[in-house]
């Protein structure tokens, strides 16, 4: 992937991983598949990701900024239906926290945004007639902004980005 990327750019600068996927169903419900496809999406697209383009983020010293969930925010308040997407939430963040360190001497810095409750899709599929204060314009504004700036203030943290619960 590196290779294919390395034709058109020689580094990277910022990568965010944004990445999510939701299934709402009572624990015992939950298929084998659907925790699959779940964790795929929310943690192993990123980290598999993040793997396959440390080349050019050393090269660029990026900032990666993992979107997660105040749903795997530890201490937040917890919904039925949604173990398994907090769950994968809470180890890209983790995992955030663990990479800050390893990649600390080489200039790389990790962050996560644990995001509450944004009108989005995934928001209406998790909670239907729920109404979020800050829209996805708003957001993307503001990631894109922590994205530019927030490397110089932050490294190896789970910053929490809610307005609402949801």
């Amino acid at each position: 992937l590196a290779g294919m990327i390395k034709q058109h750019l020689n580094h990277i600068d910022i990568l965010i991983n944004t990445a999510g996927s939701l299934v709402n169903k009572p624990f015992e419900n939950i298929t084998y598949d659907e925790i699959s496809r779940v964790f795929n999406v929310n943690y192993m697209a990123p980290a598999l990701l993040t793997k396959y383009l440390l080349p050019l983020l050393r090269a660029g010293q990026a900032h990666i900024v993992n979107i997660t969930s105040m749903g795997g925010f530890q201490g937040s308040v917890k919904f039925r239906g949604l173990s398994h997407y907090s769950a994968s939430k809470a180890a890209l963040a983790v995992l955030t926290e663990c990479l800050a360190e390893e990649y600390n001497k080489e200039g790389l810095v990790f962050n996560a945004l644990a995001l509450g409750a944004v009108q989005t899709d995934m928001l209406a599929e998790a909670f239907p007639n729920f109404k979020a204060p800050v829209n996805a314009e708003q957001m993307g504004e503001f990631i894109a902004n922590f994205a530019m700036n927030g490397k110089s203030f932050f490294n190896g943290k789970i910053l929490p980005v809610s307005l609402a619960t949801p």
